[in-house]
């Protein structure tokens, strides 16, 4: 009987060692993350009513986890779209940013060719006028007839801006304009002509 005894007692510390090293070859290889040792003692956990993880559980998890991972696609999607949108706006107003530039350029140079054209015309302007100027003044000192052989050589137009130019001279000077008095000298249907054109514009 003690033989047996004995014998029992050893099985039985034998028996609680065996399990001391599972126990803590289980916590070891929790700790290592090589499994989940509340899921894989769930069942003896359930028997002893502590409660362990369950699959259900697990699922639960994963699920929530695919709808996170979902709504952040969607909020990434979402995000994309906007910056598209945005880049394509932004090239839209670029290239509008650009046909204005475009025209204002154009218009730029057009006015820059207009004010050169009328500073052209203004200085041609002036020349004629002097040379107008000079014209009537070397005719005033010049005999009536051989002034107005001069003027009869002219165009109408010439005629015109001379005789008026006269006009100005004596004006200026205080002197009777010498203008009627070479129309009396001229052929008279010459003469009534360029009176008409004198009238016509002032």
């Amino acid at each position: 009987m003690a033989g047996t005894a004995g014998t029992i007692g050893k099985i039985f510390v034998l028996l609680i060692l065996i399990l001391a090293l599972a126990g803590g070859g289980i916590l070891w290889f929790n700790y290592l993350n090589v499994f989940d040792a509340r899921t894989a003692l769930a069942p003896i956990f359930n028997f002893f009513g502590f409660g362990g993880r369950t699959q259900i559980e697990t699922t639960d998890m994963l699920n929530i986890n695919d709808e996170r991972y979902a709504i952040l696609v969607e909020a990434l999607d979402l995000r994309n779209l906007e910056l598209a949108t945005w880049e394509t706006d932004l090239r839209i107003r670029q290239g509008e940013n650009e046909q204005i530039a475009q025209e204002l350029e154009e218009q730029r140079k057009a006015i820059e060719e207009m004010e050169i054209s009328l500073i052209g015309r203004q200085l041609e302007a002036d020349i004629r006028d002097r040379n107008v100027e000079q014209n009537a003044r070397n005719l005033i000192g010049m005999p009536p007839e051989r002034a107005v052989g001069i003027l009869v050589a002219m165009d109408d137009q010439d005629v015109i801006d001379v005789l008026r130019k006269t006009e100005e001279i004596a004006q200026a000077e205080g002197n009777a304009s010498i203008v009627p008095f070479w129309l009396s000298l001229m052929p008279s249907d010459r003469a009534a002509e360029i009176t008409r054109k004198m009238a016509a514009r002032p």
